[in-house]
């Protein structure tokens, strides 16, 4: 049987105990170190050179995303599996695009996260199913149909996809690069072509056209 080696990066005290003693619980699992934030769990890699670290997203000094980006660079044997609450395209995006190799959120049992541990030790991706959802309707993001309804331009459509996938007005503008003013131009037209009044109806709209999933 092969032992994974692994560090434990979680703020709240609570909920790293609890992460430990579950994993203390698992044959195939040695917790070998905690951490409370990022330059600690730097440090316990540092140190102990483990197979994986189990890390949460939020927080203080160093976030989640930030310490993933400094341990797949200074540490590339060590798989890094993001364990968070937030499952939003910012985080989920943000944590891969850094070089984690999974990511579950708080919902996960004992057995999702010692799948999700073994899984990385082995070089797999393992991903909680939400944030797979979300890798696909962040994928298609950016995916216009070609005949539009309404006389939708191209842009606005790009736009409403993303109204629908729930992003504001500001990450709209650096998602596509453009003005947070030209932003709303663009959903005031759109609205003003389809007749919606709002996000909400805005969102059906999209799905209905399959301009969003």
């Amino acid at each position: 049987m092969n032992v994974v080696r692994v560090v434990v990066a979680e703020d709240q005290a609570a909920v790293r105990e609890g992460l430990v003693a579950l994993l203390d619980l698992l044959p195939d699992i040695d917790v070998v170190a905690e951490a409370i934030d990022g330059p600690t769990a730097l440090a316990a890699v540092a140190c102990h050179q483990p197979d994986v670290v189990l890390l949460d997203l939020r927080m203080p000094g160093m976030d989640g995303i930030a310490t993933t980006a400094r341990l797949t660079a200074d540490h590339p044997a060590t798989a890094v599996v993001i364990l968070t609450s937030y499952a939003d395209d910012a985080s989920v995006l943000g944590a891969l695009a850094a070089g984690a190799r999974g990511y579950l959120t708080k919902n996960a049992g004992r057995a999702e996260i010692s799948q999700a541990i073994a899984a990385a030790a082995t070089g797999l991706a393992p991903l909680d199913p939400a944030v797979q959802a979300r890798l696909v309707s962040a994928a298609r993001v950016g995916y216009v149909p070609t005949d539009l309804p309404d006389g939708l331009t191209t842009r606005e459509a790009e736009v409403l996809a993303l109204i629908a996938a729930g992003l504001t007005n500001p990450a709209i503008a650096t998602r596509l690069h453009i003005e947070p003013s030209t932003v709303k131009s663009h959903i005031n037209r759109i609205f003003t072509k389809t007749g919606i009044a709002d996000r909400a109806a805005a969102t059906t709209y999209a799905r209905h056209h399959g301009i969003a999933p």
